[in-house]
């Protein structure tokens, strides 16, 4: 991405005459750039762009090394969308990124960025989006391909996707790209493209792994580095609540009873779960909606305008979905399912309490969750206070304050009163009733079927069944802190088990045609089906890695798009066949030589779970699947051969 020679001499000699530039214009960046800058609003570069940008407008490569939310989309997209060639309709820039949910971020990210660069064309590439799409996209031709590693590598292999011409490649979140299994993918993509390209590798952390890539792939690469944000606003008052995950919506339907709030963001795990919750909050009289990875953008703009103008009270979303959310109305943040780690979590409440405003935090812990909260509070440092469940008697007389309001605010109304005053003083004379049972009678046809007030409760049971929750839970954290000690987990995040528990849905087994013979391992499993079919790292339960085949648990209510989507889907070469395990072991038959389920017997441990299946035991690779999977080009071989 160098610049014109003579720029440099150029530069001192207007300096002289003009004053010199400020913000992302001192970075190097001019034009239609700023112009787009400009009307998304940006004003100051956050330190990863001020230390990147200029870098990579000289050419160099670069290894960020920053976290989630620190503005690395546009550390990487402004420089180059100011060096495209717009005259070539072929793609000279490659970003690859874990997820869809980011693939489409970063395109977005690139068409606000390209909003006056008139005949830029950006192609999101990922995982669950028809082919036809994408082929159309290519065919007419673009100049930045935003994709997930393994939908890239399908079109590699179907020769509809030619990156000769890159002259910019992206590696986003890489290290999130390796834990997932893309390593192999990530290695080959790199391989296919040319030498001189120049790269740029953004990362949280530097594992072995990063650093042994950025080694091999980056020429003399310029390293920055950019600390973690890990502290909490102090405008922000944080509290946590502490309830069973059954209890949860019943607890946020008091908090949102009591608590004066005007916007709110209420945050969840998985997509699934927000429009399951906003679903159950509109049918208790709240205004809420759902934003996810798979909202369209122009309805996510419409929701996000409804929030602004009062529309819209509550908004409940993924972590992906709201990042760079900054509505002012946005008075309160509800952590529905806590995050497992420090970072998000300091994201998440960084939507409120912004530009010297205060907001308020509250964090839902179930009682095995203590550790995260725990760790939260060392990372941030700075205690998250225990809050009371509200009483029923808060909600009744919120609601009484709330209903008072209401009557006010209709006293003012003075010529409809008037009207109504003479209809109420002949009801009065014609049926002998108090005025005091006419304006009752009233407030009941006003009220409809909901009542007014809660009931008060005898015995406590939710608050009951709080302690009792806590009281096991402690119990059992002491158990499980032993027992994880022992066998090497180091939190709540490694235990699948524990995981399963705490989701709303239930689990259920699926059986895949790869196995330990097929060289395959739980990463790689939870990459390809996540990449495929969108799901979640905690849409995932126990992975057991068999000879022939492995055992994955998902979510029992799989959607029918989910299921289609992974028919298709291959690791290492193979066709993973998904399909619901009928559950009983596999024996072998010594006299057929077949295997044979027994119904209705447990699954015990077996010799082949040890050790691995039986020769014999393996199923035969169809020839039809090798001939489907179209051959590596053969500098993929090599380049690995080399390696």
């Amino acid at each position: 991405m160098a610049g014109p020679a003579g720029a440099a001499e150029s530069a001192e000699a207007a300096d002289s005459a003009e004053p010199r530039p400020s913000g992302f214009a001192a970075l190097g960046l001019d034009g239609a750039v700023l112009a787009a800058l400009d009307d998304v609003g940006y004003e100051t570069p956050s330190a990863i762009q001020a230390a990147t940008i200029p870098l990579l407008l000289e050419g160099r490569d670069v290894v960020g090394l920053a976290q989630t939310g620190t503005g690395k989309t546009a550390a990487f997209a402004l420089p180059i969308l100011a060096r495209l060639d717009l005259d070539v309709r072929e793609p000279q820039a490659l970003v690859l990124a874990p997820t869809r949910e980011l693939a489409l971020q970063v395109c977005e990210a690139f068409e606000r960025y390209a909003a006056h660069l008139p005949g830029v064309h950006i192609l999101p590439v990922y995982g669950g989006q028809g082919y036809g799409v994408q082929l159309s996209a290519l065919r007419r031709g673009v100049h930045v391909v935003v994709g997930t590693p393994g939908r890239i590598m399908d079109h590699l292999d179907r020769g509809t996707l030619d990156l000769s011409g890159i002259r910019y490649l992206v590696l986003d979140e890489a290290d999130e790209m390796l834990r997932m299994g893309f390593a192999e993918d990530v290695e080959s993509i790199l391989a296919d493209t040319p030498d001189d390209k120049q790269v740029a590798l953004f990362s949280a952390t530097m594992p072995a792994t990063i650093r042994r890539m950025s080694q091999q792939y980056l020429n003399d690469p310029e390293e920055v580095r950019v600390a973690a944000k890990t502290q909490t606003s102090a405008n922000i008052t944080q509290r946590h609540l502490v309830v069973s995950h059954a209890q949860k919506l019943d607890a946020l339907t008091r908090i949102l009873e009591v608590e004066n709030f005007e916007g709110m963001i209420v945050f969840v795990r998985t997509k699934n779960a927000t429009e399951e919750l906003a679903e159950k909050l509109r049918a208790r009289g709240f205004s809420a909606a759902a934003i996810n990875g798979d909202l369209a953008q122009a309805q996510r703009e419409r929701t996000v305008e409804q929030l602004k103008s009062g529309a819209l009270d509550i908004l409940v979303a993924t972590d992906v979905a709201a990042r760079g959310l900054d509505v002012d109305r946005i008075s309160h943040v509800v952590n529905y399912d806590i995050p497992t780690d420090s970072e998000p979590y300091v994201h998440r409440i960084g939507r409120t309490g912004r530009a010297g405003r205060t907001g308020d935090a509250i964090s839902f812990v179930t009682p095995r969750e203590r550790g995260l909260l725990a760790r939260i509070e060392k990372a941030t440092r700075q205690p998250i206070a225990q809050m009371p469940l509200p009483s029923v008697d808060e909600v009744n007389e919120t609601r009484l304050t709330r209903f008072d309001d209401r009557i006010t605010a209709a006293l003012d109304e003075a010529p409809r009163i008037e009207r109504f005053r003479d209809i109420i003083a002949h009801y009065v004379r014609h049926h002998d009733v108090p005025e005091v049972d006419v304006a009752a009678a009233l407030a009941v046809v006003a009220q409809g079927e909901s009542p007014l007030l809660l009931e008060p409760d005898p015995e406590p049971r939710f608050e009951r069944r709080q302690r009792d929750d806590e009281r096991r839970g402690r119990q059992r954290d002491g158990d499980d802190r032993g027992r994880g000690e022992r066998r090497g987990w180091d939190d709540d995040r490694e235990r699948p088990d524990r995981r399963r528990r705490e989701d709303s849905g239930a689990l259920q087994s699926y059986r895949i045609a790869v196995g330990r013979r097929h060289r395959v391992e739980p990463r790689q499993i939870v990459g390809a089906l996540a990449n495929e079919g969108g799901l979640r790292r905690e849409d995932f339960g126990r992975i057991q890695i068999r000879g022939d085949f492995s055992l994955v648990e998902l979510p029992a209510t799989l959607p029918r798009d989910v299921l289609d989507r992974l028919e298709g889907t291959r690791i290492s070469g193979r066709l993973i066949e998904l399909r619901p395990d009928r559950g009983g072991p596999q024996r072998f038959d010594r006299d057929s030589g077949r295997d044979r389920r027994r119904d209705g017997d447990r699954a015990p441990r077996r010799d082949d779970d040890r050790g691995g299946a039986r020769r014999d035991d393996r199923a035969p690779r169809r020839d039809d699947e090798q001939a489907a999977r179209p051959a590596r080009k053969p500098r993929h071989s090599s380049r690995r051969d080399q390696d």
